[in-house]
């Protein structure tokens, strides 16, 4: 089976050079405005056109220092969050949000996240986004997360195209396979007019970066997802994690969007 696009446009890279989950004893990710703002610097000539971050230092002097240096898409994180405690994060406008279509249920080394999200809380991010003129990037961890997609496109309350984030072996209650099974049957049920990437946590990631890559899907790597250049040896940094994904692309024959490019692809104004 294949999802394969008749004419499939550029990869888009998104860079996530935060705090690894996995591993926190690891130290080989900015943790002040100005380290982040170098490194998504860097992410984004190393051919990165969305940058996902976590307000480190504020989001403020994060947002605005990346944008006086590069035109990246910017993607804020941290969908744990209840709306209610992310109100900085409108007040900067980000060109996309990170909203998760289902409850939080992850468990990571020494911390376990359990965090609902309802649909009404759902329905106010849709609004507020619209309001705001901000792109939410949707968390898809399983296929309850399309049916509440869905439920929202049927309720008119988003705009087309809709991106999606779709991850794969994250540990808690919402952890996927990274499998090729899983992926192609996650896809096959994505609403009309999506773009999508993929975010896999574990060795696996190559694996379906290669299927995301083939099938006109796009790709998020970094040290908050997988902060290793093979099994047990840490990359440097997220630079080279997208050096190394940018290169695999082009050996296959995919060419990487740059911000302006990715900009059609999602469609921001």
């Amino acid at each position: 089976m294949s999802t394969r696009k008749s004419e499939i446009e550029k990869l888009i890279v998104t860079a996530t050079p935060n705090f690894s989950w996995i591993n926190p004893d690891l130290t080989n990710y900015p943790k002040t405005a100005d380290e982040i703002i170098d490194e998504i610097v860097k992410c984004y000539e190393a051919g990165a056109s969305i940058a996902h971050i976590h307000g480190v230092g504020g989001w403020k002097e994060t947002i605005g220092g990346i944008r006086e240096k590069c035109d990246i898409i910017v993607q804020a994180g941290m969908s744990s969050q209840p709306i209610e405690d992310r109100k900085e994060i409108f007040e900067n406008k980000p060109d996309m949000i990170s909203i998760i279509l289902n409850h939080h249920d992850e468990a990571f080394t020494g911390k376990d996240f359990h965090r609902l999200h309802p649909r009404e809380e759902l329905e106010e991010y849709c609004k507020k986004c619209r309001a705001a003129k901000i792109k939410p990037e949707w968390e898809v961890w399983n296929t309850g997360s399309i049916w509440n997609l869905n439920y929202l496109i049927k309720k008119k309350l988003l705009d087309p195209p809709h991106y999606q984030t779709l991850f794969f072996g994250w540990p808690g209650g919402t952890w996927s396979p990274p499998t090729a099974e899983e992926f192609y049957y996650r896809v096959k049920y994505l609403p009309p007019n999506s773009v999508y990437a993929i975010s896999v946590m574990g060795a696996e990631q190559l694996k379906i970066a290669v299927l995301s890559i083939s099938e006109g899907g796009h790709v998020r790597v970094g040290t908050e997802d997988y902060p290793y250049v093979k099994r047990g040896v840490p990359a440097k940094n997220t630079v080279q994690l997208v050096e190394n994904l940018v290169k695999l692309a082009k050996e296959m024959g995919r060419e990487v969007a740059d911000p302006s490019e990715a900009r059609t692809v999602i469609g921001l104004k």
